[in-house]
């Protein structure tokens, strides 16, 4: 996983269906990638590694069950599938080819981010990473994208918390202005750091006690940040 906001390939090729997904976990703050085809699937797992995948088992080229074992060959992306078919022979085969979960539609809106949150939980403690971070007197789930700080919730915009998540999976590391704008703008921001001196100003007022002179998001003078 990497330090910008979780990204969700959908393999689906209901467009009503792709659509509902589209809405509903971009307003949670999910970056969504969309194909129709399990080759395309396929080749978007190699391409832009997402974080975890939706995937339907009726798709117009091949079964969605043949995408799972050819990701499987390389991958441990979390895969969930959310399909018609509600047998529970449907549901053992894919499970035990290397599925993650399995959802049958139709379904809401607030199951379907529990199970993504549940799989993304479980892959994060599989590569050791904590989903929920604890420093001080701050909390960070990194998966539901929630902040309390002293028991209180701190409202971050999505780009802030992009931010706050580079840091913290990189904790104790001095990050470039480089790396930083790399990962969390992209590679065509390299030199707007004047975007990385704002964001961390905001980033200071919420998180630290004293934003002047900050414990937490540390300067490293002529080279970048480091959170400590």
């Amino acid at each position: 996983m990497s330090g910008s906001a979780s990204s969700v390939l959908v393999v689906e090729d209901d467009v009503r269906m792709r659509r509902f997904l589209d809405t509903s976990l971009s307003a949670h703050g999910f970056n969504i990638t969309e194909v129709s085809t399990g080759r395309e699937a396929i080749d978007a797992v190699v391409r832009i590694k997402p974080d975890i995948i939706l995937l339907d088992l009726w798709l117009p080229d091949m079964d969605g069950t043949k995408v799972v074992t050819t990701v499987r060959q390389w991958s441990k992306v979390p895969i969930i599938i959310i399909s018609s078919r509600g047998t529970e022979e449907s549901k053992i085969e894919s499970l035990d080819l290397g599925a993650d979960d399995y959802i049958t539609k139709p379904f809401g809106a607030g199951e379907l981010h529990a199970r993504i949150r549940a799989a993304l939980r479980h892959r994060l403690g599989q590569d050791g990473h904590e989903p929920i971070y604890h420093n001080g007197d701050l909390e960070v789930d990194i998966v539901a994208h929630e902040v309390r700080v002293a028991g209180q919730p701190v409202k971050l915009s999505p780009k802030e918390f992009d931010l706050l998540r580079l840091f913290i999976t990189n904790t104790g590391k001095v990050l470039t202005h480089q790396q930083i704008l790399r990962e969390v703008w992209g590679p065509g921001y390299l030199e707007e750091s004047q975007y990385l001196r704002v964001f961390v100003g905001r980033l200071r007022q919420k998180l630290e006690k004293e934003p002047s002179r900050p414990t937490r998001l540390i300067t490293e003078p002529g080279i970048g940040y480091r959170f400590r």
